[in-house]
């Protein structure tokens, strides 16, 4: 398939061509972007990004170094729009808008604008657009920086000017910036630069040499511009390889049954991921060597990473979120085969689909979904109940459900004195408090204790490990139990 002659000339595409998409991913990207209480990961945003920069800083050095660009970026936003749920996840829903148009119109540039619309429409109907546009983590900006680097590279692969390079490099850099996985999409761009420096005309009708230059500097002025992402990202590459045994000991050896598991995760839908994977592969046959540059941007990074996942625990499905929209090219390439109302039934079909799974990403980001951690319930039973002098402390501690981060971003200045605490997050430069060492000792002169752990649980103080757990039962009776989804409270007295 030949790309017609608006597909050469790229952004003449036209604004009518991926305006619809970027405005259809707003929109529906902002339906209901405030309702899902924030989850685990938007909770260490929260506590990340309201710390002072100095305590920022610290905070990467010791835990999470990898997303501390996002964190400084987090910090001066939530400065000026506050840390409502809305307020968190809306830089992310832009950012998806924006990569939806980016999508559109790399469509256009590689095929046609036809393409480039139906590819852009496909792209925000999926419930992975909404779910991760509607997430106060990395992944969208890094989605959008995918996109945009993607588009940079074939604009200087047609007309290669400093200018142009320059703008590649910066993309490149931010792309590393929002998340190190993503800088896997540079084996495929790395693949199109070494086909195009032979003068290979089949790749969105790029060729080097019609380019202007030899093949050799091409692939020279490529590897230069990855200097700059180079130098930035080493120094978060050694922090975050010294920090991987905390930072991903949830995560387990990479194993084939996740590469089947794939479509449905980065979808975040099973059925829909599969009509994506069965559109991509049709359009991929219906593309030919033109499928090259999308098709390498979606299954080289997959294999990278679950190559790398089976010898160190890296194989998280989000990570590979910003290949969705080069799968969404694909399948937009297979739509652009019929006419276009049958074509548009079929992205209306991908929504209706994946309606079920939008509707409950807005009830609760927590994944799975089968086990929601109701902060805001336990926050809104302490704000009830709660009387002046009243304690409280919190099991597990240390765990990545953070119950002490959810329930205070829930009760702000009305959380109940955390008697237990000797250190804070802050002060340990983690996401973690510390405890004191006897917890009789700090509990002597509270009258009135809530107690948060998880699960649900009909004797809360019964599942207190350690020395806090018997001083917790021999100097407390359980006065009430509201056990919530995933997490219960306990009032107890003296």
């Amino acid at each position: 398939m030949e790309p017609g002659p608006a597909g050469r000339t790229g952004a003449r595409s036209g604004w009518r061509f991926w305006s619809p998409p970027a405005l259809l991913t707003l929109v529906v990207t902002l339906i209901g972007i405030g309702h899902a209480q924030p989850w685990r990961d938007e909770l260490a945003t929260w506590s990340a990004a309201t710390r002072p920069v100095g305590d920022l800083i610290r905070l990467a050095c010791t835990i999470d170094a990898a997303t501390g660009p996002y964190y400084l970026l987090m910090h001066g936003w939530t400065a000026l729009a506050g840390t409502s749920p809305t307020a968190l996840r809306l830089p992310s829903a832009l950012a998806m808008a924006v990569a939806a148009a980016l999508t559109a119109q790399l469509g256009g540039r590689l095929v046609t604008p036809r393409v480039g619309l139906l590819t852009g429409l496909l792209f925000a109907v999926l419930p992975s657009t909404s779910r991760y546009g509607q997430e106060a983590r990395p992944y969208a900006l890094a989605t959008l920086f995918a996109m945009l680097a993607t588009l940079l590279l074939t604009g200087v692969l047609r007309r290669p000017t400093w200018r142009r390079w320059t703008g590649y490099a910066l993309a490149v850099a931010a792309l590393g910036l929002a998340h190190l996985i993503a800088l896997t999409l540079l084996a495929a761009h790395g693949l199109v630069v070494l086909l195009t420096a032979t003068g290979d005309r089949a790749i969105g009708g790029v060729g080097g040499r019609a380019a202007g230059g030899s093949g050799a500097g091409l692939v020279w002025r490529w590897l230069v511009a990855l200097l700059p992402a180079a130098l930035l990202v080493t120094p978060l590459v050694l922090l975050a390889g010294s920090q991987r045994s905390r930072q991903l000991d949830w995560v387990h050896l990479a194993r084939p049954a996740d590469l089947a598991a794939l479509p449905g995760g980065v979808a975040q839908s099973g059925v829909v991921g599969g009509l994506l994977v069965g559109l991509a592969a049709l359009g991929a046959g219906r593309l030919g060597r033109q499928s090259l540059l999308p098709g390498a941007a979606v299954v080289l990074p997959v294999l990278l990473l679950f190559a790398a996942g089976t010898v160190v625990p890296l194989w998280v499905t989000r990570y590979l979120v910003f290949t969705v929209p080069f799968a969404c090219l694909l399948a937009g390439a297979a739509l652009a085969g019929v006419r276009l109302a049958p074509a548009l039934a079929v992205v209306v079909l991908a929504g209706v689909l994946g309606g079920p799974d939008q509707a409950a990403l807005r009830r609760t980001h927590e994944w799975p979904r089968t086990a929601p951690v109701d902060y805001r319930g336990a926050a809104e039973i302490i704000a009830e109940h709660q009387q002046p002098g009243d304690a409280i402390g919190y099991s597990p501690r240390d765990s990545w459900l953070f119950l002490d981060l959810g329930v205070a971003y829930q009760l702000g200045s009305r959380k109940p004195r955390d008697v237990l605490m000797v250190r804070d997050e802050r002060q340990r430069s983690d996401l973690w408090a510390s405890e004191c060492a006897h917890p009789a000792d700090c509990l002597v002169g509270v009258e009135r204790l809530w107690l948060v752990v998880a699960g649900r649980r009909s004797d809360p103080p019964a599942g207190v490990p350690g020395v806090k757990g018997m001083a917790l039962r021999d100097g407390f009776t359980v006065q009430q139990v509201w056990p919530r989804a995933g997490i219960t409270v306990a009032l107890l007295a003296r």
